[in-house]
């Protein structure tokens, strides 16, 4: 079984690939920066690819090359993880920078749907098949200041939709919603002005009151479900309806 993984440097994407990696799965990590510790605790599982992956045109590239075929040659079940994601820009959209708007849907959207297509081509042998998209509720419900972030999650919701409606022989997909992990993202979102995320106030309470999900606990989950017989009979699905 090998896993390839978007994001893995920090946050939830360090906390799956250590997951992974603990339960003897090898791990091909994509991100900007390397992963240095878990790459000297798991020298031999652990690969990586130093990726910019909100630009389109340098994941094109490394697609055409026969990494991902080489890396999961053999491999009878393959998974594909797209964590990488950004929450900005935030605030009214008078007031999003434009850049930053095509970085956000090159990296949110764009490259989670390439990467998922050539992961389909490149694990054609494979018996078992999974993708899954970290998703988030703001793609099915709607915040004030988030267009952004609520558009390219809903993207990813309905593009694995659709994919199912394919039936792509040995695969499967869900776009899963983790809940609220306390990671560099939420300390983002508190640190915005209200004028920008009005409701900060409720994410400053969950802060406060220590609601937010630990990211090693909700990467043990995550992980679970992924391997789970019954992952994908849902193609849009939130992590915190499955319990403990």
């Amino acid at each position: 079984m090998k896993a390839i993984l978007t994001g893995h440097a920090r946050g939830l994407g360090a906390a799956i690939a250590e997951d992974l990696l603990e339960r003897g799965i090898g791990v091909l990590g994509i991100a900007r920066h390397g992963n240095t510790s878990l790459a000297s605790r798991f020298p031999t599982l652990l690969e990586q690819i130093t990726l910019d992956l909100s630009d389109t045109g340098a994941v094109a590239g490394w697609l055409a090359g026969d990494t991902l075929k080489r890396y999961l040659a053999g491999s009878k079940t393959s998974l594909l993880i797209n964590n990488a994601g950004i929450v900005q820009p935030v605030g009214p959209m008078q007031a999003q920078d434009i850049a930053t708007i095509g970085h956000a849907v090159s990296l949110n959207v764009a490259a989670p749907l390439m990467l998922a297509s050539a992961f389909t081509e490149a694990s054609s042998d494979a018996a078992d098949r999974r993708i899954v998209h970290i998703s988030s509720g703001a793609g099915r419900s709607v915040y004030p200041g988030w267009s952004v972030y609520c558009a390219t999650k809903a993207a990813l919701d309905h593009h694995a939709r659709v994919v199912v409606l394919d039936q792509t022989p040995n695969l499967r997909i869900c776009s899963l919603a983790p809940g609220v992990i306390d990671t560099d993202m939420q300390a983002e979102i508190r640190a915005t002005a209200l004028e920008q995320f009005p409701l900060r106030e409720r994410f400053e309470a969950l802060k406060r009151t220590g609601s937010l999900a630990d990211p090693r606990e909700c990467a043990r989950r995550l992980v679970d479900y992924l391997l789970d017989d019954g992952f994908g009979q849902s193609p849009v699905a939130d992590l915190r309806d499955r319990g403990s």
